[in-house]
């Protein structure tokens, strides 16, 4: 697969409608691009007036094997009656090819946006990913990678190390913070907690509310913590969070055990979540979709801004964990 292919400039509008009529979908109406930046996803209508979302994987990110355990978490989730965008099959197949590209059709599935500061919304959230991770216990991902240090923290510091888009005369002082970010994280890092398979990207964008949550976009599902799905649901001060995550936990906990004891990774993970993500965006910047959508990531300022995040993320890792009240 040659650079093109990868940053998507070889995908064209009837490349994506062949791969369609190759499943006997003929598309009667636009494509119209939804908003992915790792892969391409458009939303579509057939001539039978049905609404459909297709979604072309971005080369060399994932193996086939990576993409069809994907699938069938999402297929077990259905079967268990999990409200989850899943593959549609055909002949059988929920992984499909066209012209070097892997992609998958999913119905369209409509629904609001979730509202993070709803606590009725958060509390059948809650529910649903006990239930998430209740299916997801029954065995773990092979071919998808654990969340790990290696590969959100020591993976993206050399990624930083040889990049060319920091600016020098900020570069040194960008990477002492990314070390101490690192070492902080390193600090509290605990293996205390049993790994499952999980969403893995589960904020509040990836939630739909119908009658109820819809969740959506697995293509970062990993075996890791459960509380990996929950933390990014938090939001507002630390009391705020504290109350939002008690309602998460209490929820969670009508469907299955919860151990608190991961409670104490939320800062280590929001930490290599940022690490991780500015990685990403470098490793993706000869997509021409990055510099048009990112451009601040060639200032300054981004990069003053991003030491000084760093900084104080070390500062957060320094403090207690979020504490229950007792009765948990």
């Amino acid at each position: 697969m040659n650079d093109k292919a990868f940053t998507f400039q070889t995908l064209h509008p009837d490349t994506i409608m062949d791969a369609l009529f190759e499943q006997g979908i003929r598309v009667d109406s636009g494509l119209t691009p939804l908003n992915s930046y790792e892969n391409r996803v458009y939303q579509f209508q057939d001539e039978d007036r049905h609404r459909y979302v297709v979604k072309f994987y971005r080369p060399e990110r994932w193996s086939a094997e990576q993409i069809l355990e994907e699938h069938q978490f999402a297929l077990e989730l259905q079967q268990d009656e999990i409200p989850v965008a899943a593959p549609l099959l055909f002949n059988n197949q929920s992984l499909l090819t066209h012209q070097g590209f892997y992609y998958a059709v999913f119905p369209s599935l409509g629904g609001r946006q979730f509202e993070s500061d709803n606590l009725d919304q958060m509390e059948w959230v809650g529910r649903y990913l006990a239930r998430i991770h209740q299916t997801g216990s029954k065995k773990r991902f092979t071919a998808r990678p654990d969340i790990g240090l290696k590969e959100y923290l020591i993976e993206p510091r050399q990624i930083f190390e040889t990049v060319t888009l920091i600016p020098r005369s900020l570069k040194a002082a960008f990477l002492a913070a990314t070390d101490s970010l690192i070492d902080a994280v390193m600090a509290q890092w605990h293996g205390r907690f049993t790994t499952l398979r999980l969403h893995g990207d589960c904020h509040a964008g990836n939630i739909l509310w119908r009658d109820g949550p819809l969740f959506v976009d697995l293509d970062d599902a990993r075996n890791g913590p459960a509380i990996q799905d929950l933390w990014m649901l938090l939001n507002g001060d630390r009391a705020e969070q504290r109350m939002q995550l008690e309602m998460i936990i209490e929820a969670y906990e009508e469907f299955n055990a919860f151990n608190t004891d991961e409670i104490a990774l939320i800062e280590p993970l929001r930490a290599m979540r940022m690490v991780y993500y500015l990685a990403w965006l470098i490793r993706r910047w000869d997509d021409p979709a990055f510099p048009r959508n990112f451009p601040w990531l060639t200032g300054e300022d981004y990069w003053r801004k991003q030491t000084a995040t760093f900084l104080e993320q070390v500062k957060v890792l320094q403090e207690p964990p979020l504490q229950l009240t007792p009765m948990y």
